[in-house]
């Protein structure tokens, strides 16, 4: 059930549900209204922070007994040394709406001091994200061992318009949700077919355009680059394009591309055992566009965005791909396969390619699309590509304000060097040296009539351990960072 939102005078004294988060900036005081409140529970935050038993480290939570009447129960979140007060209280929500579901009561307040419209919708972002659970094929425990779910949560805040402020974070949080959602399901649920399915909900809900292709369309358009990906599988791909007119007639578009391995077992270059469970969330970037075309509809930003998802599965058959093939992209490059689990890069060689059709104003792809982006930043930062400095510097902003940090990475002439072919015109692997280089310039071989950027959000899109603030499992990136970059370009 979706988490229902609210406002309400920031007045902690006033709420009385049953569990009240504060956030604090380390060396943080009292003002009169957390004083005023501080004596109906006994001074116990005062006490708490003269004795420094809470400290306000980052995601430090420190819980408290309520009083008499209000609030039933409290908890301190910490903040740590805040330099981007939106990003912290959005990540203390978080933490906030996490601990509110382990502690069961059915809904949480989260007040924020002197709030602005921009802390309310980072806030709602937070208690979105904090509250998204995938329980849908999991048995429900007994029910007198389950704690009553958060249903409900209230922002204590003053804003100046803190609803329509509200109704951006809920919107934001709505696409988090839908992509963290779509990534989580298991490849046999989460499907090629499963994705359109949901970008055709997404077209119905806001009014949306929508084209599908399927295997025998793509033949038709020449696609044999993502094609070759999708000929060891018998699922249907599908290419997938929403078309969003919120911008005046003839704008050029905003589009976003993402890639969509429902499951990438390697193909023939097949991977490891260990971990290929994890090849479900190869569609994160797939998953990031369907979320961030939901939020632009329910935001109806005034822009036209289209978003393009490359779908199928890479599979080992009889009928796979082999290295050595060469096969005809859709702008008619011929591609040497040097290495069949270098498939993402070939399926969006086609769907940039196709992009074309749409006249955007720029292209942002994203794509869990190599291992060594990960070696090369680790789980903190997406590796950001491109020849347009005004570009990266663009996206990286982006992604700042939404909390999904980037970090450029070069784009330069001489990698091209790597990805050239003996039989054909460009091969799809250049080999381990500078691999996460090598992949966004083969990608940039499809690019050439319009600005592109590349995000490889390889260590970002999901993460193998709980990071306090997200559970284990599908971080949402590159959403918000899409939304951001939409929300940048209205004029």
């Amino acid at each position: 059930m979706p988490l229902s939102i609210s406002i309400a005078a920031a007045n902690p004294s006033q709420f009385s549900g049953s569990l009240l988060a504060i956030p604090f900036a380390e060396g943080a005081t009292l003002n009169d209204r957390l004083s005023k409140f501080d004596g109906n529970i006994g001074g116990a935050i005062q006490r708490s922070l003269d004795s420094r038993f809470f400290r306000a480290a980052r995601d430090e939570v420190f819980h408290l007994s309520g009083g008499a009447s209000g609030a039933a129960r409290v908890i301190l979140i910490g903040m740590g040394k805040v330099t981007d007060r939106a990003g912290s209280l959005r990540r203390a929500a978080a933490v906030a709406s996490r601990n509110a579901a382990k502690l069961g009561g059915g809904d949480v307040g989260f007040f924020i001091d002197d709030a602005t419209d921009q802390d309310v919708e980072a806030a709602t972002v937070g208690l979105v994200a904090g509250s998204w659970e995938y329980k849908d094929l999991k048995t429900l425990p007994p029910e007198n061992e389950r704690r009553q779910a958060v249903t409900k949560a209230t922002i204590l805040a003053d804003a100046a318009d803190a609803q329509s402020a509200l109704a951006r974070g809920e919107a934001i949080g709505a696409g988090h949700s839908l992509a963290r959602t779509l990534a989580m399901m298991p490849g046999n649920l989460c499907t090629p077919d499963h994705l359109a399915k949901t970008a055709e909900e997404i077209a119905a809900r806001h009014a949306m355009k929508i084209t599908v292709l399927g295997r025998k369309e793509m033949e038709a358009e020449g696609m044999g680059s993502f094609l070759c990906v999708a000929q060891g599988t018998p699922q249907d791909p599908k290419l997938i394009a929403l078309e969003y007119a919120g911008g005046q007639p003839g704008q050029k578009p905003v589009t976003l591309v993402g890639k969509g391995l429902c499951f990438d077992s390697g193909g023939i270059s097949i991977k490891p055992a260990q971990s290929m469970e994890d090849m479900k969330f190869d569609m994160c970037g797939a998953a990031g566009v369907l979320g961030a075309m939901d939020a632009i509809g329910r935001m109806r930003l005034p822009i036209n965005v289209v978003g393009l998802i490359g779908a199928t599965t890479n599979m080992p058959s009889g009928t796979a791909v082999n290295p050595g093939d060469v096969v005809k992209s859709h702008l008619g490059k011929y591609i040497e396969i040097i290495n069949t689990d270098a498939e993402g890069r070939l399926v969006l060689a086609d769907v940039l390619s196709y992009a074309r059709k749409f006249d955007p104003q720029v292209v942002v792809d994203a794509a869990t699309l190599t291992g060594a982006c990960v070696i090369a930043l680790g789980h903190t930062a997406t590796g950001v590509f491109s020849s347009d400095e005004n570009l990266i510097s663009e996206i990286i902003a982006a992604g700042k304000r939404a909390g999904e940090p980037g970090w450029s990475l070069p784009l330069w002439d001489e990698y091209r060097e790597l990805i050239k072919s003996d039989v054909a015109d460009i091969k799809n692997s250049g080999g381990r040296p500078a691999g996460a280089v090598t992949a966004a310039m083969f990608l940039k071989e499809f690019t050439e009539s319009y600005p592109w950027i590349h995000l490889d959000i390889a260590g970002t899109a999901y993460s193998d351990s709980d990071l306090v603030a997200l559970p284990k499992g599908p971080t949402g990136v590159p959403t918000g960072t899409f939304i951001e970059f939409v929300r940048g370009r209205v004029s």
